[in-house]
């Protein structure tokens, strides 16, 4: 048990006068606080400072600062902190060997970076850049090695290049997007970003999307230069553009969906490539029964020379396809034709040409007299989760209908997880009327994240 102190008794003050007892306790008082202030510099510090007789009000914090701080620890700081990084690369051997050249074989590493922000106040911004690099194997990068040209091109050049720089308002059903970006319409036939080559097609330009009415998406671009895959060292890596795009779809019910458009394509850098063309299309899906369904197309096109063309020209396109899906079975097929007139052929200079004709790209320009392609299709996914896929096509002039060769294209692929994908590919282009033979063949692994 804690024991009390002792009470300390002092001793019986003597009597003094009453001057002297003042004098006293005053001196005492002096005492004590000198003791618990030893230090005069200390008492300086804890002593008050004397207000001021007319103190001055202190400044307000100014509304438009502390908008502004609130401003970017709300809406901007959280559309950064809540955007997403991008990252993909893609190590890729492609061998090519044409008749009349030597083979080239292309080792190239692709990787590409991004970042997006997330949506404030109706604005969104990204930045993507990417770099190709050769890992050393010979191959012509369409003619910028010199000491290439007599080899079979493969057109993945060392580039490092932005890929996409844009910022984009959203309202009312609507996104605007102005800079350069990836545009993808339709099937990508006649405008697509060419994603299989390891630097992408892009565009410069304002691009608006609405879905304003019901069941409806119309767009409209505007195209000021197109980056194109040969990269920005290329003579024909980039065209001037003063080109609008128009495109309307609409469901009109489960199983179709109308397209239309117009693309009045013009470029000072290429001018036989400027066109003006017309079309719509009719797509859809058909459940006949629970494991198949039926995928169909309908296309038609019509074309004439752009506002700078040289030769004023009129060509048709057709494009039917059909194909029916069971359980892990594909089959399919389909006819396309791209039309002549005055010896030009139809073209579609944006598209991601190597998605048609075959992937040997025997016909990333139409010939003068046309194209006829009729093609079949088989498929099925082996076990592993491997899907195998076989095309045949068989090709003729439109004039005339000289013989032009056949093709045979095969497809392995096997994707690991959410993030990486392998995959094997040849195509065999057999030629004919005097064209050269062709093979491709390719080995890929790809990150994506």
């Amino acid at each position: 048990m804690e024991q009390p102190l002792p009470m300390r008794t002092n001793p019986p003050l003597r009597t003094m006068p009453p001057l002297a007892t003042a004098l006293a306790l005053a001196t005492g008082a002096v005492t004590a606080l000198t003791a618990e202030l030893p230090d005069p510099a200390a008492a300086a510090a804890l002593a008050l400072p004397a207000p001021a007789l007319n103190p001055e009000p202190e400044p307000a914090a100014s509304s438009a600062s502390t908008s502004w701080d609130r401003l970017v620890e709300t809406e901007i700081g959280q559309a950064f902190a809540q955007g997403k990084f991008s990252f993909n690369a893609r190590l890729r051997w492609e061998h090519a060997d044409q008749e009349g050249l030597k083979a080239s074989d292309a080792v190239t590493i692709r990787p590409r970076f991004g970042f997006a922000t997330a949506p404030a106040y109706g604005f969104q911004g990204m930045l993507e850049a990417e770099n190709i690099t050769s890992l050393g194997a010979p191959y012509n990068p369409a003619g910028l090695d010199p000491d290439q040209t007599d080899r079979t091109v493969i057109a993945d050049p060392e580039t490092t290049e932005i890929n996409q720089a844009w910022i984009a308002y959203s309202r009312w059903d609507s996104v605007a997007r102005y800079g350069r970006q990836r545009l993808l319409l339709d099937n990508e036939r006649f405008v697509g970003d060419v994603g299989w080559r390891q630097n992408q097609q892009t565009f410069d330009g304002v691009v608006v999307r609405s879905e304003v009415l019901p069941e409806t998406s119309l767009l409209y671009g505007y195209l000021t230069r197109i980056n194109r895959v040969f990269g920005d060292a290329h003579p024909q890596g980039n065209w001037n553009s003063d080109s609008h795009l128009v495109h309307a779809s609409r469901q009109l019910c489960p199983a179709a969906r109308l397209t239309g458009y117009g693309y009045f394509l013009n470029f000072d850098d290429a001018v036989t490539q400027s066109t003006t063309t017309a079309g719509a299309s009719l797509t859809g899906s058909l459940k006949p029964a629970t494991d198949l369904s039926l995928d169909y197309r309908a296309e038609f096109a019509w074309q004439t020379g752009g506002r700078n063309h040289p030769v004023d020209y009129d060509a048709l396109y057709t494009n039917l396809e059909l194909t029916a899906s069971y359980d892990r079975w594909l089959l399919g097929g389909g006819y396309e034709l791209l039309g002549s007139h005055r010896e030009v052929g139809f073209t579609t200079p944006l598209a991601t040409l190597h998605r048609f004709n075959g992937w040997a790209d025997a016909f990333l320009a139409t010939p003068a007299d046309g194209l006829q392609d009729l093609w079949v299709q088989a498929g099925v996914n082996l076990p592993l989760n491997i899907p195998f896929r076989v095309i045949y096509h068989k090709f003729w002039s439109h004039i005339d209908g000289r013989d032009y060769g056949q093709e045979l294209d095969l497809l392995l692929s096997r994707k690991f997880g959410r993030h990486f994908t392998t995959l094997a590919k040849y195509a065999w282009y057999e030629g004919g009327s005097g064209r050269p033979d062709l093979q491709r063949f390719w080995l890929q692994a790809e990150f994506n994240y």
